[in-house]
């Protein structure tokens, strides 16, 4: 039993306030100028738009979605909404306005918090569809002058007729903040839609505040860290990162000025705690390696000593091994010229925790960042667990697990290699869908990941080997796990994205996206002239570049005794880049493996008939919603495969 005291997050804060009310709770960097709010302002923040809800008739219940950019305003939105008994549910800011209509209408959401005109547009577009949808708040108001303002509110004009009637709607207020109990709903979070629609993942005060307890505690994390909130609000993560763990410690939460400022932002704040997603890293990683190419030949050379130095010594002071001191003052002349600089430029200096999730990260890029000095661990979790099923202790760190269970969770693993867990912040239900619930949690409270994997006996570490419904059987009765070899192949700068394909075939194959940013530059240096991405992936040497990419990952795929079987005997380049608008990516930039084998039918065809080209016609959607096609003749290119690791017995 949570307590009473601590029992939602609106107690938290008024917590906060007292204890740590001088301490920054929010940043936000706008017109390049740093702006901070102390907990007690960020009280006072909530305290006033709580008090303006009231006016607009949230009732105990209502579903208040929010949708915009990271900014303080809509985390004090979320808190305001549970202060009066409403459920927050924030939405993804790039999603096309049909996609909001159905979480929207799902939800049946009586109030939207909106960040500018743009999302109001989509709102307004849509309403006639959302008989639920009463009222729409808007933060940014320029272009907003001539909107009929029947419906349609001012952030700050919300707050202060909240104030304004503070006497006579406090009493109202204050038993609303004590209503709520810790198995009641604080947040709905919408899954990114792997395999379907959406689905509202209902989370409890328990489910929230326990994980923030848990992990925090687990990690250390105090009121004097700091977290950069960049990632959409509307994933689990960004919830309990800036939510969950950020009340529960008390630590402050900065936000960006624009997605394209982000990576300044980040090394102007210099954050204590950090997490990044695999692609994120590995696009970082890609620019790294950009601009060495482009440096001169002692830069160069000097980047590579500092590089080997780094990875053969910074994992083991990482993780308080024995290192000889001719290797640390080796060490520490990397840092001063190398990993240092790096670093700083990076962003990452300040940073003594980091985290990635999401995906499998390719344990080159992992291995890179710790031999940084970055203490980045993985960890490994679900919209439906509140985030973490796993975490790495320090010390424990290793490319191929995920770690251990996390405070309070329990894990077992099915007869057919699924990956089961129970615990506090198991999620309560899918929101009006009973049907799902039951088939995800059972009786016990036991949830399926839909992962496989298996526990090291003597470490007590989780091995994810891929998602339970990818992995299968080649032809010849040996594993296929197609993430395994897409992690290797995204380790190389100029592959942004892949696809394998084979399972129940006599070999793999694959589709792949080249990294415009990295191919084209190398195209430049190499003299070779293109006017676009298409032209870009179809020249010959493109080709022969990721024909030599796959071939190294084959051959190490190749030692791999359980998965040898998995190397690319065939490939293509794609025409564009897969895109989440065209379906083909989550919001959250996973695959959606199923769809993009059944969209590129023809394609997947051409690669297991031997075919040497295709052509094709593809429905794209650009960016203000209109639909066209491009079409393009495919090159299918064989690559070189290598002896099999033998399975020891």
């Amino acid at each position: 039993m949570g307590d009473p005291q601590l029992d939602t997050v609106p107690k938290l804060l008024a917590r906060n306030a007292k204890m740590y009310g001088d301490s920054p709770a929010y940043r936000e960097k706008e017109f390049g100028i740093w702006q901070s709010w102390t907990w007690a302002q960020t009280a006072k923040e909530v305290h006033a738009l709580a008090l303006g809800f009231l006016t607009l008739g949230i009732k105990q219940g209502d579903h208040i979605a929010i949708v915009g950019r990271n900014r303080p305003h809509f985390y004090w939105s979320m808190l305001a909404a549970q202060s009066v008994g409403a459920i927050p549910v924030p939405l993804y800011k790039d999603a096309v306005a049909d996609e909001m209509a159905f979480v929207l209408d799902h939800c049946s959401a009586r109030l939207v918090v909106a960040e500018d005109q743009e999302q109001v547009d989509k709102m307004i577009d849509v309403k006639d569809q959302l008989p639920n949808l009463a009222n729409i708040i808007f933060l940014d108001p320029r272009g907003m002058r001539k909107y009929d303002r029947e419906a349609l509110f001012d952030f700050t004009d919300v707050q202060a007729k909240g104030l304004a009637k503070a006497a006579e709607l406090q009493g109202e207020l204050d038993a609303r903040l004590a209503a709520p109990n810790y198995d009641d709903t604080c947040v709905m979070l919408y899954t990114s839609g792997t395999t379907g629609r959406p689905k509202g993942v209902v989370l409890s005060n328990r489910n929230i505040i326990e994980t923030g307890k848990n992990t925090s505690e687990f990690d250390s994390l105090k009121h004097t860290d700091s977290v950069l909130a960049y990632l959409p609000m509307a994933w689990v993560g960004d919830f309990i990162f800036s939510i969950s763990q950020a009340y529960w410690s008390g630590f402050c939460v900065a936000c960006p000025e624009s997605e394209s400022t982000m990576q300044d932002d980040l090394r102007e704040l210099g954050p204590t705690y950090f997490f990044a997603p695999p692609r994120y890293f590995e696009g970082v990683l890609t620019s790294v390696q950009i601009r060495m190419e482009d440096a001169g030949k002692f830069k160069q050379r000097l980047f590579k000593w500092g590089m080997n130095v780094a990875k053969e010594v910074g994992p083991n002071l990482l993780d308080g091994k024995s290192v000889g001191l001719g290797d640390r003052i080796k060490y520490q002349m990397a840092k001063l010229f190398v990993t240092g600089p790096l670093k700083n430029t990076l962003g990452l200096s300040c940073v003594r925790l980091g985290y990635t999730a999401g995906e499998a990260i390719g344990p080159e890029i992992f291995d890179f960042y710790r031999s940084l000095g970055i203490n980045l661990k993985q960890l490994y979790g679900q919209t439906e667990a509140s985030v973490f099923i796993t975490q790495q202790p320090d010390g424990q760190v290793r490319a191929d697990t995920v770690g251990i269970p996390s405070p309070g969770v329990e894990l077992k693993i099915a007869e057919n290699g699924e990956v089961f867990y129970r615990s506090s912040g198991t999620f309560v239900r899918y929101h009006k869908n009973p049907e799902s619930t039951a088939d995800t949690k059972d009786a016990q409270g036991w949830v399926a990941t839909g992962d496989a994997g298996f526990i090291e006996k003597e470490s007590g570490h989780l091995r994810i080997i891929d998602r339970a419904k990818d992995v299968g059987k080649m032809k010849d009765g040996s594993m296929f796990a197609p993430k395994f070899v897409e992690n290797k192949l995204k380790f190389f700068a100029n592959i942004l994205e892949c696809v394998v394909f084979g399972n129940g075939r006599e070999m793999c194959t694959a589709f792949i996206n080249i990294d415009l940013t990295a191919v084209g530059n190398w195209a430049e240096r190499n003299n070779i002239a293109y006017s676009s991405y298409q032209e870009l992936a179809a020249h010959p040497e493109v080709y022969k570049m990721i024909q030599s990419h796959v071939e190294e990952v084959n051959a190490s795929v190749a030692q791999d005794e359980m998965l040898s079987g998995c190397q690319i005997h065939r490939f293509l380049i794609l025409h564009k880049e897969l895109d989440a608008d065209d379906g083909e990516l989550t919001r959250t930039q996973k695959v959606r493996r199923n769809i993009i084998a059944e969209k590129y039918d023809d394609l997947l065809t051409a690669l297991f008939d031997g075919s040497t080209e295709i052509s094709t016609k593809t429905e794209v959607t650009y960016e203000d919603g209109r639909k066209g096609s491009i079409s393009a003749t495919l090159e299918i290119r064989d690559a070189a495969v290598f002896e099999r690791a033998k399975v020891a017995a």
